[in-house]
């Protein structure tokens, strides 16, 4: 018996215009966790959907050998059949299904057609306890966060008797205690004998539990590293995704800040739907010219309501408080407003807030500010070819052509997509939520680069990020949250990942 569950090999997919694989191999022995890293755009997801029969056999080329035979799927379902599951980064459940209803969802226990619910559920609590999810298998989707949501995928993956798990980004939504939990659930199912392969941003994690690590760049194989025979760096990975080394995670940077330009009074907020429910309670925030402004705070402190409500009143209900501009109180009742006064907000959520998936670039980075390249309210296609191509090459997005689908770029270009249309509408007050979700080191140092560069132009830049190091290595001055609440403010150089989980926990007063 080979000591390998997968063997891929000479594996080369080619898209109109682009190989997005260029003869790449991969071997994964059995019981290993197994992290395939590499800069958005290097393959990773590509290459686990030719594995997993979203690209079908045929349509590339190489070979596949799975347990020791020579696989040829043409369909997920051929390869769930074989126990591989794959997880993508955007999790596939139907929030008004019961957690039970989402785990058998295409495999349902039924007899002649007839679901069988005692089966079903007790089932069900089986897996759930397997997975550590302490939630009842009646419980709807709905009413669970994003970290339980991921073990529901992981329990319904259990539920195919998988053999390969797959997880896409599995922790790029979670928070440090999910994450932690996650991770370690994966060392569990190591310990019974599944197989996972790991695509990861987040280095830190990839050295801590992966067994091997292979590095994808440009769609090729460059390396595959073993931590158990040897300490690997996450700067020996870097390089390996990147090309070279990077010296610093956050390029250098002399603030040059100005007067306040932007400031928040009073602020309140009620829950959409729970209006009795305070979410946002007597924030007061400011921000002066030129400078990065950070919002920190645990999952469900408060902090994307609080922008969202800013900015146009998108989220929330019964707001009240006082928003200022250069001194001047300003309203912001709808996005358009909030545009007008020169406020931008790049949400979290790319696929669903920021980008229209089935228009191009072009479409997309001038559809916030389409005033700007109309002529008697008639968009000059010429004008808007050469503005989208223009912020295309000043980000470095990487397309065959601005007249590609957003849907078809990795991770990383849509981001910079996102950024791109705001940039296009040449805000003031830019709000970055999570503005490095799911993008490699990397794409990381480009967009760090981007938004010093729109600082150093007088921009006033609020950055939110569940990340500690990247708050502490961008902010010049750090707000802190808590249930609603700003608990702490840190000028640049006071604050530490310590004393800032303090004041996020609440410990610090308010």
């Amino acid at each position: 018996m080979s000591d390998y569950i997968l063997e891929m090999e000479s594996i080369t997919k080619t898209f109109p215009g682009v190989k997005a694989l260029d003869d790449v191999n991969l071997k994964v022995q059995h019981g290993e966790i197994h992290a395939l890293v590499g800069e958005n755009g290097a393959g990773k997801s590509t290459l686990m959907k030719v594995l997993s029969g979203v690209h079908p056999y045929g349509s590339y080329e190489g070979s596949i050998v799975f347990k020791g035979e020579k696989s040829q799927f043409r369909n997920i379902k051929q390869s769930e059949n074989e126990g591989i599951v794959i997880i993508h980064q955007e999790l596939a459940l139907s929030p008004y299904l019961s957690i039970a209803e989402n785990i058998f969802l295409g495999n349902e226990r039924q007899s002649n057609k007839i679901m069988k619910w005692q089966d079903t559920f007790s089932q069900s609590q089986q897996l759930l306890d397997q997975v550590g999810l302490r939630e009842s298998p009646e419980t709807s989707v709905m009413n669970i966060g994003v970290g339980k949501q991921q073990l529901v995928e992981i329990a319904k993956a259990l539920s195919k008797n998988v053999k390969l798990l797959i997880l896409d980004e599995p922790t790029a939504a979670l928070n440090e205690t999910d994450s932690e939990n996650l991770l370690n659930l994966l060392l569990d199912l190591k310990e019974q004998g599944i197989t996972s392969i790991l695509i990861s941003h987040k280095l830190n994690e990839v050295s801590s539990i992966a067994d091997s690590i292979t590095i994808l760049r440009d769609g090729k194989t460059i390396e595959t590293l073993d931590t158990r025979t040897e300490d690997i760096s996450e700067e020996r990975i870097i390089k390996g995704m990147v090309g070279r080394e990077l010296t610093s995670r956050f390029p250098e940077r002399t603030p040059n800040i100005g007067e306040t330009v932007f400031e928040v009074k009073n602020w309140h907020v009620y829950h959409p739907q729970r209006s009795h429910e305070l979410l946002i309670k007597d924030v007061n925030m400011k921000i002066r010219k030129g400078e990065i402004v950070g919002l920190a705070g645990l999952m469900g402190a408060g902090r994307t309501e609080l922008v969202m409500s800013m900015f146009g009143k998108s989220y929330g209900r019964k707001i009240s408080g006082e928003l200022y501009k250069d001194g001047k109180q300003i309203q912001a009742h709808t996005v358009s407003d909030a545009i007008s006064h020169g406020m931008a907000y790049v949400s979290e959520d790319r696929k669903t807030y920021g980008l229209n998936l089935i228009d191009d670039i072009k479409g997309n980075i001038t559809l916030a500010n389409l005033q700007r390249i109309a002529r008697r309210k008639v968009v000059d296609a010429n004008q808007e070819i050469r503005d989208a191509q223009h912020l295309t090459e000043t980000l470095n997005i990487k397309t065959p052509s601005i007249n590609q689908v957003a849907g078809n770029l990795s991770g990383g270009n849509q981001q910079k997509v996102v950024l791109s249309k705001w940039i296009f509408t040449e805000p003031d007050i830019l709000i970055l939520d999570e503005p490095t979700r799911g993008i490699d080191v990397g794409a990381k140092f480009e967009i760090y680069s981007l938004i010093h560069d729109l600082a150093q132009q007088g921009k006033c830049i609020f950055v939110i990020s569940s990340e500690l190091p990247e708050v502490l290595g961008l902010s010049d001055r750090i707000y802190v949250m808590n249930e609603g609440e700003i608990t702490g403010e840190f000028n640049r150089g006071e604050a530490d990942q310590e004393n800032m989980m303090h004041y996020m926990t609440g410990a610090g007063g308010k």
